[in-house]
Parts: structure tokens; sequence; C-alpha cells
């Protein structure tokens, strides 16, 4: 039997929140019902990423599409959160909102800055104060775990950095081509990760993105290996180790 709802032909915020707690209540989706934090985690990441697709494609119709999953995504974990009475999607938005008021008070207060550096130095002093870290590494172990390894690093590496910690711009070659060679002495778990440390700090002291720049390399060679594969078998190119 269906549930007594009133169907619209414009909704809001307040409409999707009311949907979740309709399909997470009795005799609403025993799918929806049936979810916890643990168990749609990743949906969120895949969401997330979608939007990502949709910004570098340039496609406005999918990015509103994917940014109301993600939204989705939102309201499902604060509507979860609700029934237990812990916080709801009120609290969700209060928080955001004080967070912003308090760490740009260039513009909700009378401190002055110059630039968007200015903004970030200041943004980062105000986060380590509110989440009482008093020592860098403190905030070194703020970064999560769970971000992709190349983009940790190089956030644990600016935080290292903002210390005098980091290796010279001058050296960052040398440095990257000293972690390549010790993989002549045994491809093992830990030289590989060096190697990849050492190519999130060369993007790093760069300014490239290491997930982007991987992505684009990633991207030449599945284009150069679908041309391997349609090529005659006496015109394949040399794919035996990619160039």
């Amino acid at each position: 039997m269906a549930v007594d709802y009133e169907f619209k032909d414009k909704y809001n915020i307040n409409d999707l929140i009311d949907i979740m707690r309709i399909l997470r209540a009795p005799g609403g989706c025993p799918w929806d019902a049936a979810q916890s934090h643990e168990s749609i985690k990743k949906n969120l990441i895949e969401e997330t990423y979608e939007v990502v697709e949709a910004v570098n494609k340039n496609d406005s119709d999918s990015l509103k599409e994917e940014l109301g999953d993600v939204l989705l995504q939102v309201v499902f974990h604060s509507v979860m959160e609700e029934e237990k009475g812990v916080f709801d999607f009120d609290g969700v938005a209060d928080g955001i909102c004080k967070k912003l008021i308090e760490r740009h008070p260039h513009v909700f207060g009378d401190i002055s800055v110059n630039g968007a550096d200015e903004v970030l130095t200041n943004w980062d002093a105000i986060k380590r104060r509110t989440k009482h870290q008093k020592s860098t590494s403190e905030a070194m172990n703020s970064v999560p775990r769970e971000l992709p390894a190349l983009m940790r690093a190089e956030k644990l590496q600016s935080k290292a950095s903002k210390s005098g910690v980091d290796i010279a711009d001058g050296d960052i070659a040398e440095y990257a081509v000293k972690k390549a060679e010790k993989l002549k002495d045994g491809i093992t778990e830990k030289t590989v990760g060096e190697l990849l440390f050492a190519a999130a700090a060369a993007a790093r002291k760069n300014k490239i993105d290491s997930e982007e720049a991987l992505t684009k390399i990633s991207d030449k060679f599945l284009d150069d290996f679908a041309l391997y594969e349609k090529a005659p078998e006496e015109e394949k190119p040399d794919m035996a180790f990619y160039d």
C-alpha cells in the first residue's frame, strides 16, 4: 500500500528530508531502513567522484543530478543520527554556517587580508586553534588516512613544509631519482612507496596535482592500448614497456 504523500511540481530540501524519513520508517523501504553509516559510506565517495566527472566534462545537467546524489547522502546520514537523537540536518547546516563565519573574519569580522594566500594562512591558523592542535604533527594527524594516497602525501608534506621541513626546490629531481634508483636493490612495498612519495613531492613543489597527472597519463595509456589492440599483428607497436 502506497504511503500518503503530497506530490508536488517542485520540491526543496525539506521535502528531501521528509522523503528520507518516510523511506526509513516502518512501512517504508526495507533497503533504506536496513542501511547504516558503515554500509553506505562508500556511496558518498562514489557520488563525489561522479560530481568531479561532471565538472571535468563541463556537463551542467549531470552536475545538477550528481550534486543531488551527494546531497542525498548527507541527508541519509543526518536522518540516521536524527533517529538516535544525536543531531539532524539543521544541526549539520548550523555547524557549517558557524564554521564559515568563524573562518572568514575578513568578511564577517574586522580582520584585513592581502590576497587569497593570506586567507588560506588565516584559515589554517583558525582551524588549528579551534581543533586545539598545538603542534604541526597534531595537524598532520588530522589529515584523513582514507584520502587517496598521493593526495594525502601532498597534504602531509605541505603541512610539514609550513614548519620548515621540506626539500629544496633545486634538489627535488635528484631526490626523486635517488628514490627511483633504490628499486635496483629490490622492488618492495617500501621502495615503491618511497618512489610514489617522491613523485608526490615533485608534483607539489611544481604546483602539479599528482592525482590529476596520474589520471591523465592513465588516459593516455588507455588510448594507446586501444590503438595497439586494433593494429594488425605485424604493425603492433612495442607495448612491453610503456613509454
